[in-house]
């Protein structure tokens, strides 16, 4: 890196959004309802594809890849997404069924990682979600290849950044079943 690079990055602003206020103790113990939230806040904030997520995996050798992607759903079942399996996404999940996901919503200065195994939903839901989409988004794409996935989290991190560096992280993991939040 050149020092005009290095000093160029450094004078760009970062955390320039409006973080809402967020108190740990009163949000929900349900990382569901709570994204949910967080999404909906997001969507009346006018954050551009507040849908929109980077899905991460890795390939064979363990490399990791990423590409950004939009939620379908989201529920007690796992955050979904889709796309061929014939992919590289869909060739690396075969691989190794974990991913990670990570929602930025810039204007509100607000993050949510998502992580854990991923899972095929039914034959019908991927099908479901191929016909909704619109005609020139289904050409030339083989049904039986497309395929709806879920990412079953095993932890969940919800962050809220903060211009004076004190960010607020709400972490949940999931243990026998059950949500517990991390210290």
């Amino acid at each position: 890196m050149t020092d005009a690079t290095r000093s160029r990055l450094r004078a760009l602003p970062s955390l320039t959004g409006s973080a809402p206020t967020l108190d740990p103790g009163s949000v929900t113990a349900d990382p569901v309802a709570l994204f949910l939230e967080w999404l909906e806040c997001a969507e009346h904030a006018g954050v551009p594809e507040p849908h929109a997520m980077t899905l991460s995996t890795v390939d064979e050798w363990g490399v990791p890849d990423a590409r950004v992607l939009v939620l379908k759903d989201v529920d007690e079942r796992g955050w979904a997404f889709a796309g061929t399996k014939t992919s590289v996404k869909g060739r690396q999940l075969d691989v190794t069924a974990h991913a990670a996901l990570t929602f930025w919503w810039q204007p509100l200065v607000r993050s949510v990682r998502v992580r854990g195994a991923v899972v095929e939903a039914s034959r019908e839901e991927s099908l479901a979600d191929l016909s909704a989409r619109s005609p020139a988004a289904r050409e030339g794409v083989d049904a039986d290849d497309w395929t709806l996935w879920r990412v079953v989290p095993t932890r969940i991190e919800f962050w809220q950044g903060s211009v004076d560096r004190r960010h607020v992280r709400i972490v949940f993991g999931r243990e026998n079943g059950h949500w517990q939040l991390e210290g």
